[in-house]
Formats: C-alpha cells, structure tokens, sequence
C-alpha cells in the first residue's frame, strides 16, 4: 500500500511528471483514431469489473492512480472523438479547444463571478461576442455559458417563464406558480425530447403543451401554427421552434413562425442545439432566415464547433429577464465587485471555465474556418447519402444538413444491420425512429472527417447489408 499524503513540502516537479504523462496517454488515443475500431474493446461488465472492487484503506499515490485509471478505461474508449463516428451529433473536439480544456483544469479556476475568476468570465465575455456574431443574433443578447442544449433550452424556458408571466402582472420568483395565470408552451410534433423535459423541470408541467403538425421533413407547419396560437389567444404563451431536426436536420420557417408567434404576444424560444450553426454558411443560412428575431436561443458548443464536453450556450434577447430568472443574491457576495455574466446567467455557481476552450476554437478556426467546418460536414453528408443512395438503399429524408436517415427495409432488418455495422468497428452510428420506421441515423459533425472516411464507411455499411440480405 502507498502511504503518499499530499503535503506543502511535496516536489511541485511532480504534479508537472504527473500532467505531461496523462497529456501523453491523452494524445496517444487522440493519434490512434484513424486506425482503431470505432467501438470500444470491452462491455459494460467488463468496465465495472476493472473499475470496481473496495475502496482501498489508505491513500494512493497519483502516479499509480493515473496508470489504474488509464488500464481501466481504455477499452472502454468510444472513438467519438475520430473521424468515422457517426453516431448521434458529437464532433470531436479540435486541437486547441482540446488544450485549451487541459489547461482549465491545471487552472482550476471556478467562474462564477468577475471576482472568483475574472480570467474565465473574460474569455467567457470574448466568446460570446464572436458567437453572437456568427450566429447572427442581436449583439445586445446576453449568453450563459452552460452544459448542453438540456441546459441551455431549461435557461431560456424559464426566462421565458419569468417575461410571459411579468407581462401578465404575475412575479414567478416571488409567488411561484401556484394561482398563476396558466402558461401554454407551443411545440413542432417533432422538437427535440429536451423541450419537454424542460418543461417539466420549469414547474410548467406537460399538460400545458400544445402540439402543432410537421411538414413532411419535419419542420413546422405554420399554418397549423397559427391554428393553435389563435385557439389560445391572451394565454401567456411561449413557442418552441427548432433549427436541425435531430433526425432530419430540418429547420423551422423562423421567420414566419416567430413573426406569427409575436402576433400573439409570445416568447419565441429556438432549440438550435446544432442547425443554428447553419447561419455561418452563405449557403445554408437561408435555413435559418429571421434567426435573430426570436427570443432566446440554445446552442451547442460541444456538437458542431468540435469544443470538449460540457460545452453549450443559453442565449436571450433580454438580458435583464435572463438576470432576474437565474441569478441571485448572498451576503458574502456584496462588494465582491461582481458583474452581471458567469454564474447570473446559468443554474449553477461554481462553474467550470467553459471559455477557455470555446475562446480557443474560434481562434484556431476563425469565421472562415468555422464556415469551412459546417459546409463541409454538410457536403460530406451528401456524399454519405448519394453513396447509400447508390449501394441500393433508401435514403428517407432531404438532407438539408448533416443528418442522413437511411432505410433497410423492414424495422427488425434495419437495427440488424446498424447492430452489425457497431460491432464491425469501421464506423459507429445509430438507429433511430421516425415516421414509424426504423431507420439508420447518420450524424457528420467532426472537423477530421474526410471524403475517404465517408467511402470506407458506405463501403463498409454495404458489405455487411448485403451479407444479410
């Protein structure tokens, strides 16, 4: 057993050993993902077994710990971070963004506030002008620094919640919900479960959700959008729309939606947890016109940008709302010298510094590079499409952006082959359903993906269909 105690007196050049080594067995299955098997080496039961056992009776020293947890945690290793991972929307995290997120935790900095960490909240304040100019949304728009689009759409949801009800004359913070006016939450037959989960997680509640239609690649169908504003009309209302369909990559007509909705005095919340990133590129940005009318936004870091976990963005129109919902207020904080920003604008206080690495993806990217990063997953979506399309199998939806669904014939075929395409190794994707079908869910997201990385894998996926066959 080690008897190492960290203590005052103990060699810093150790802590130095210690971070090179683990940023060597981190580079090394960076390096390795153009070569290894998508899919991790070992199961489940496997992993629990070499990560579990008793909790040892004394200390550890951080050398052996490191070596244990790498020996645990290798053949567990999803390859998301490599070029032939198709599964979900996950890109995988650029070289700068990577050392950018390795420095944040040598640094150790907690962002809540200027005053606890003004190098975070400074980096965090950089991004966000970039962001908002990229995405093309108000420059006077506040922006939370958050986990994912979960959070991001649960900050906007309840932001909404405090305006729609303000405007009725009713305080949430002060009196809750209780003998408030009924909110109603407008949603697309097809947004993303997230919505609903906020909803929950707001106090709202499900019942109060009204459904509109979707077309037929699952957009909203406005005209049935105004049907069901009009037949809630004085209600507070809040709208949900969605840019990228998380099976189809449609977008809703923003525009004209959001236009409609105003009408009718409601908050327009847009889900964008990737389409957003469609307002970079001169061609497709058509897909989101009338983005920056909306109210609040969310949007991943972590998808389309290729920033590390956790990474993702709250976004609202009005600032002063956004304060009001999530921050507050303590004793020990007055004359801290705290601005508005960090922690006032999420559901958490101590926060990891998130800008660090979000900063440094746009620096290494710059607008064209970032431009450069969505056109060609959506071209190498294409490509994906017309391969499967010319192999002989159906491709289902219009491929708008960089989501492909492809069909096999019956359901119980389709997640044969998606299960074998898994085990294979060559690429990893999913199945998802939609329409009814079961279907074949292409995600292309990340930065190192390559026309030949698309090829090897429809070559692959056709092998293995037409084994089955």
């Amino acid at each position: 057993m080690d008897q190492w105690i960290e203590e005052p007196g103990r060699d810093p050049g150790d802590l130095r050993e210690l971070l090179v080594r683990a940023a060597e067995h981190a580079a090394a299955f960076r390096a390795s993902l153009p070569d290894r098997p998508v899919r991790p080496q070992a199961d489940l039961a496997a992993l629990r077994e070499a990560f579990g056992g008793p909790l040892p009776p004394g200390p550890t020293s951080p050398e052996k710990v490191l070596a244990e947890l790498v020996a645990a945690a290798e053949p567990g290793l999803m390859g998301s971070p490599g070029p032939r991972f198709f599964g979900f929307v996950v890109g995988g995290a650029l070289p700068a963004a990577t050392a950018a997120d390795m420095l944040a935790a040598g640094w150790d900095q907690n962002a809540f506030n200027a005053a606890l960490g003004p190098a975070g909240i400074a980096a965090e304040e950089a991004a966000a002008v970039w962001i908002k100019e990229l995405l093309q949304v108000p420059p006077s728009a506040s922006v939370g620094f958050v986990t994912g689009a979960q959070a991001a759409n649960t900050v906007g949801l309840v932001t909404a919640r405090h305006h729609v009800l303000a405007e009725a004359g009713w305080d949430v913070e002060r009196r809750g919900l209780g003998g408030a006016p009924q909110i109603r939450v407008v949603v697309g037959d097809e947004r993303h479960a997230t919505i609903d989960r906020s909803v929950r997680l707001a106090g709202i509640g499900t019942d109060a959700i009204a459904t509109v239609r979707a077309d037929r690649n699952g957009a909203i169908d406005v005209v049935d959008l105004e049907r069901v504003l009009a037949s809630g009309a004085g209600r507070p209302t809040i709208v949900c729309l969605q840019a990228g369909n998380v099976n189809t990559g449609a977008c809703d007509d923003l525009r004209a939606a959001t236009q409609l909705a105003h009408e009718y005095r409601g908050w327009v919340h847009v889900d964008g947890a990737f389409g957003l990133w469609a307002a970079v590129s001169p061609a497709k940005r058509h897909l989101v016109d009338g983005i920056e009318l909306a109210d609040s936004w969310a949007c991943d870091g972590h998808k389309w940008l290729n920033v590390p976990y956790d990474s993702a963005f709250a976004i609202t129109s009005r600032p002063d709302a956004h304060a009001t919902a999530m921050s507050y207020t303590a004793a020990y904080l007055t004359g801290s010298g705290a601005t508005t920003g960090g922690a006032d604008y999420t559901a958490e206080s101590s926060r990891r510094s998130r800008g660090f690495a979000v900063w440094a993806a746009l620096r290494e990217l710059g607008r064209e590079g970032v431009t450069g990063l969505v056109e060609r997953c959506c071209a190498l979506a294409q490509r994906f499409a017309d391969g499967m399309r010319a192999a002989g199998f159906e491709v289902v939806n219009d491929v708008v952006l960089n989501q492909v669904l492809v069909g096999f014939g019956d359901d119980a075929r389709t997640d044969e082959i998606v299960a074998a395409v898994q085990r294979d190794g060559t690429c990893w994707l999913g199945a998802t359903t939609w329409r009814g079908r079961r279907l074949m869910r292409i995600s292309v997201s990340n930065h190192l993906t390559t026309e030949a990385d698309v090829d090897r894998s429809v070559a692959a996926i056709a092998r293995i269909a037409l084994s089955r066959a």
